[in-house]
């Protein structure tokens, strides 16, 4: 692909954002599903809406700028969201299979931040600063969407998870090496 500016870079990577915001407006749906944590479900439901948001306001960055932003794949967020699938197929004690969930899905959030971050400075180099308002306020809600996983996972999931394993396994891995448990033939 030859690039020969800014603006078409911008672009570009207005393009590739829609793709991930679409891909992962498919995706939300089934991490929700698969979430045990009552916080975790509503977090994904909540994003979920900040998504279509997301996807509008892309809309109506295209309308400012006069471009199309479809025809593009997001390949980066292709493999995010198969990632998050993966985890969907774990099965396991429910708060572990929570702490998958919010791994995949912050991944994502950290993807979001550095491309909205990124083709916002674009936008306040070239001067478009409607446009830079924009990929802004979806920058602030990428940010805390991220925010309000890490303290469900810290608060809840990640606690619970703990607690939730085979004990006999967490036993041995606490154990030293030719050490073994009583009552245990090993």
């Amino acid at each position: 692909m030859n690039m020969q500016s800014l603006s078409a870079l911008m672009e570009d990577e207005l393009r590739d954002l829609y793709s991930a915001e679409n891909q992962l407006i498919k995706a939300l749906p089934k991490l929700a599903k698969k979430a045990s944590s009552s916080q975790l479900k509503a977090a994904f439901t909540g994003h979920f809406k900040e998504t279509e948001g997301h996807v509008k306001r892309l809309q109506q960055i295209g309308k400012i700028l006069e471009i199309d932003l479809g025809g593009k794949k997001c390949h980066a967020m292709e493999g995010l969201v198969q990632e998050g699938a993966e985890a969907l197929e774990l099965d396991g004690p429910p708060a572990v299979i929570d702490s998958a969930l919010i791994g995949a899905a912050r991944r994502v959030e950290h993807y979001e931040m550095a491309a909205y971050c990124s083709t916002r400075g674009m936008a306040v180099q070239l001067g478009n600063d409607r446009v830079a308002k924009l990929l802004e306020e979806t920058t602030n809600e990428e940010e805390a969407a991220d925010d309000k996983l890490k303290a469900i996972a810290v608060d809840e999931v990640f606690p619970e998870a703990a607690e939730s394993g085979d004990s006999e396994e967490d036993d041995d891995r606490a154990r030293p090496a030719g050490s073994t448990r009583v009552g245990s033939a090993k």
